[in-house]
């Protein structure tokens, strides 16, 4: 059978989180920010040790950190070739969370999607040890608990049996939830993100206004080891990174 492309699955998670009722957005901060764990203004000429290339492209300029998604199209198996797959470009970030407060800026330059992901690569549960993410677009946001929802190893097992595609939407409720944005975001202007992940809540803040929030049993992880900043489309801008840990309020 023929798989379902990156963009169908995409839809098929945003249409189970649309069809759910959405989960009321705290007004208030859910976390309170304790220790900085990193920083970078990438001001200077040497980057920390701490980040590292996942999926390119990625390059510093002018004292920020640009994405531009190279894998834009899949490519069949052919001439002994597996398949590969479009990818959005990846950054990682190696500094260890529990509970935390990722604030960073961001600006659209012709990207489709930015976002702020967190994952456990020894965590077998899930594919690649995905655990959760928050996903930013111009004109929503979505939050999605990958480690029990679309990334759990039994739903990435079937996710591409389009037979399966009703028991796949069954499983995801709850996974996922995305929220439109009242105003659709400018291109080349920069906007203050601000992620929190405490316990198993996620809460989104852009420009100082809470737009998104999930409540799932896979965003507790207590062991996420990376964060990897995550660009969509040509191109995105990520300045200003600050991971704090948390606890809740």
């Amino acid at each position: 059978m023929k798989s379902f492309s990156v963009v169908a699955w995409s839809l098929l998670v945003s249409s189970v989180a649309f069809a759910a009722e959405l989960p009321t957005v705290p007004a208030e901060s859910i976390a309170e920010k304790g220790e900085v764990l990193f920083s970078d203004d990438f001001a200077g000429s040497v980057r920390p040790k701490e980040w590292h290339r996942v999926v390119p492209t990625f390059e510093f300029v002018d004292g920020a950190l640009k994405g531009t998604q190279t894998r834009d199209v899949t490519i069949p198996a052919q001439n002994g070739k597996p398949e590969q797959r479009a990818h959005a470009a990846v950054h990682g970030l190696e500094v260890p969370t529990s509970d935390s407060v990722v604030e960073c800026r961001i600006k659209f330059d012709g990207a489709t999607m930015i976002d702020v992901e967190f994952t456990d690569r020894k965590y077998a549960g899930s594919h690649y040890g995905h655990i959760c993410r928050a996903q930013v677009r111009p004109d929503k946001v979505t939050l999605i608990d990958e480690r029990d929802g679309n990334m759990k190893s039994e739903i990435y097992a079937i996710k591409n049996d389009p037979a399966r595609k009703a028991e796949v939407a069954k499983l995801l409720v709850g996974r996922s939830a995305t929220f439109p944005l009242k105003t659709k975001l400018e291109t080349d202007r920069w906007y203050d993100l601000v992620v929190e992940t405490v316990g198993d809540e996620m809460r989104v803040v852009l420009d100082g206004k809470p737009v998104g929030y999930l409540k799932s049993s896979g965003i507790a992880h207590a062991t996420k080891s990376k964060i990897e900043l995550g660009v969509a489309g040509k191109s995105g801008w990520i300045d200003d990174v600050r991971v704090s840990a948390a606890r809740r309020r």
